[in-house]
């Protein structure tokens, strides 16, 4: 990746995430080319809850009332009420929009190479939990020269991404469960160097161990106060590479998922890559399995494989030599890559119950999915394939959401994405092809915007592709949406609904390759060829009915740096005054219904640090851009979780210190030391991904 990235990104990111992406051909290499096209892209994270609320696209949910208590082998189950992740509300209670906000003045754009957590004048952060902490038992210390695959099991993993907080019933606000993705690791600042294959086995090990999700049991003190992990609940778990795993939907048990291991096709091993997620009314976590192709060895050779990434070469973490099953080329593992790429469900309050793969969504590279409730009672899940040139999913479940509070409701409603029907979006612009030259100079109507439909895929187990079968469509959802003419996007990742307006926001990290030799050039919603610095598209659709297959859109946002880039928009608000901002990737809600980005590649043309960024949506602010946090050397911010009535802010930190080395560390966070102190006697200086706390101090 030397040479082919930009700005702050750093090479060693993109070969560990994406396995050297940018490097590689397009992967969609179809003719799907609407010069004044756009996606909608994936509905994330915490908007599956927001969805169900008040005020959240006016959709009615049948009351689902308090959630059932678990079986006798779990903790509690929360009620409704308390299983909001984010500012949203439940299917039962929705907070109010008004009267709540986080005031803070904006920092100043952070140089990449600060090695700090910069928050602004009156806040303070401090970590949750950090990558090797324990969750089992105080003794299972982290101890970074000693780390084994069974201990690492049993304590938080590496490079989280996706967070969410769920408030446990009856606490007062005291205890939640964190429920977290993490994405991937870094063995060259983890690990020290060696060349002895023994030894670099068990840190493959230890790598399968600290990937997947984890959930931790918090307390605190009160509302507003910093929270602490409750090491040795029965709540807390890890999830990782070999975890056993479900699977439902019409893709179940077919061919295209079963292994030698599994001659069933029923029950795959882990899940890894999981970037980010959403959590649904009904009180479980979603998460997107996105690039899975980096992970095995392959043949490379078949359509479906080179659509996916899937190549013949060592993967990316060399786990083929320690597992069989990530050679894809052996006899009885051909399937075992079809058995990632899924959208997963973890019920957090149930730590004894596998979670679910559910094909009925789709495999694709997911960013994650977010559930929202129509007013007709089925739920419709938002999702997006985060690669160049990919695009836009919607699914639509059979059935219907059950209200009530016992636990035959909570079970029926947690079986509700297992069965549906699954669409692609085509998008249309509405101004002369002409007029959209790549620059992003704004159409001569003042604003990119324009109409899309949802497209068949699977409806209802059946295939509506010509020469596509169900499980065909949806083990092999790409070449599908393909078929039909889906739109081509500049990676869509988090898309979330507002509560306070209904509209759906649609967040394009970036394309650098759009409108090079041989890539498609600009659209009226990609508007930039080389886009560099991203976009966030918004979305009205029907509010009364989430199996509407038309809506409208248009541009939030043209990300950049206004003094560097003349074609920047910021619906409409004074470029000169709002902070820089690049490469939007996670997103977030206040309970009044403001916007907060959390980015990752920072503003291509400057090199500042990655941060969190607040942006109203209405009134003579819409589009004023602030940013409330920079993160440290080389780090990603990442889901956001934002509880203004607390007055909390959570970021989870990913890969800080990337670039450094066993032996050069290039970040301390977040156990730094003061000015004219020394780290403890026997203490490892190097960086710890973490969850992060923001608070005020006055």
């Amino acid at each position: 990746m030397l040479g082919h990235t930009r700005g702050k990104r750093s090479p060693v990111t993109c070969h560990l995430k994406c396995a050297d992406a940018c490097t590689q051909p397009v992967p969609n290499e179809t003719d799907n080319i609407y010069f004044r096209d756009v996606v909608s892209a994936a509905l994330t994270r915490r908007t599956m809850l927001k969805g169900a609320g008040v005020g959240a696209l006016t959709l009615v949910l049948p009351a689902l009332g308090a959630l059932p208590a678990a079986a006798a082998a779990d903790p509690a189950v929360p009620d409704a009420a308390t299983a909001a992740g984010d500012a949203g509300p439940t299917a039962a209670t929705a907070r109010s929009t008004a009267g709540a906000s986080i005031d803070f003045t904006a920092i100043a754009p952070v140089p990449a190479d600060v090695d700090a957590l910069t928050v602004p004048p009156g806040w303070t952060w401090s970590p949750i939990i950090r990558w090797g902490d324990p969750l089992f038992d105080p003794a299972e210390t982290f101890d970074v020269n000693n780390q084994t695959a069974q201990r690492q099991a049993r304590q938080f993993g590496y490079n989280n991404d996706y967070t969410d907080l769920l408030m446990l019933p009856g606490k007062d606000g005291r205890e939640a469960l964190l429920v977290c993705n993490h994405e991937y690791t870094n063995p060259g600042i983890m690990f020290s160097e060696t060349s002895d294959p023994a030894v670099l086995n068990r840190q493959r090990a230890v790598e399968m161990a600290a990937q997947g999700m984890a959930v931790v049991h918090l307390r605190r003190e009160k509302a507003g106060q910093p929270w602490r992990p409750v090491v040795g609940s029965g709540y807390n778990r890890r999830i990782t590479a070999s975890t056993p795993f479900s699977v439902d939907g019409a893709a179940a048990g077919t061919a295209s998922l079963k292994t030698k291991d599994d001659p069933a096709g029923r029950t795959v091993l882990g899940t890894f890559g999981n970037c980010s997620g959403g959590t649904t009314p009904w009180g479980t976590v979603l998460s997107g399995e996105e690039n899975f192709n980096g992970y095995f060895h392959a043949a490379g050779t078949s359509p479906a494989e080179k659509r996916y990434g899937l190549a013949d070469k060592e993967s990316t973490y060399g786990w083929e030599n320690i597992d069989p099953r990530f050679d894809a080329r052996a006899e009885g593992y051909v399937n075992e890559p079809n058995r990632f790429g899924w959208i997963v469900e973890l019920d957090p309050f149930s730590p004894k119950e596998a979670p679910v793969k559910h094909t009925a969504m789709g495999r694709l590279k997911h960013e994650g999915a977010n559930v929202i409730v129509g007013s007709c009672g089925q739920v419709a899940a938002y999702m997006g394939d985060d690669e160049r040139f990919d695009y836009l999913y919607k699914f639509v479940s059979s059935k219907k959401v059950k209200p009530g509070q016992g636990k035959a409701a909570r079970a029926h409603n947690k079986t509700l994405l297992s069965e549906g029907s699954l669409y692609v979006a085509k998008f249309s612009g509405n101004s002369p092809a002409a007029e959209i030259d790549g620059s992003g100079t704004l159409p001569t109507d003042g604003k990119f915007d324009g109409t899309g439909q949802w497209l068949p895929l699977v409806v209802n187990g059946v295939s509506k592709v010509a020469g596509f079968t169900a499980e065909q469509a949806l083990v092999n959802t790409r070449l599908a949406a393909d078929a039909v003419g889906a739109t081509k996007m500049d990676r869509c990742e988090d898309v979330q609904p507002s509560l306070k307006s209904g509209k759906v926001y649609v967040v394009c990290t970036n394309n650098s390759r759009r409108g090079t030799s041989g890539n498609e050039g600009a659209t009226e919603v990609n508007p930039r060829n080389e886009n560099r610095d991203g976009h966030i598209v918004e979305i009205t659709e029907d509010r009364n009915d989430v199996r509407a297959t038309t809506f409208r859109w248009s541009l939030l946002l043209v990300c950049g740096d206004p003094k560097t880039n003349p074609h920047t928009y910021f619906a409409g608000f004074p470029a000169d005054q709002v902070s820089p901002i690049s490469c939007p990737d996670n997103i977030a809600f206040d309970s009044r219904g403001d916007l907060w980005i959390a980015t990752d590649g920072a503003p291509s043309s400057i090199g500042y640090s990655d941060g969190l960024f607040h942006v109203p949506l209405t009134g003579r602010n819409r589009g004023y851009v602030r940013q409330f946090l920079a993160v440290p050397a080389e780090a990603e911010t990442c889901g956001p979780v934002v509880r203004d009535r607390d007055g909390m802010v959570y970021v989870a930190v990913q890969h800080p210190g990337e670039d450094g080395t066993w032996a050069a560390q290039n970040s301390y966070f977040p156990d730094y030391v003061a000015d004219g102190q020394s780290a403890p006697a026997g203490s490892w200086r190097g960086p710890r991904p973490s969850i992060v706390q923001v608070y005020r101090t006055s």
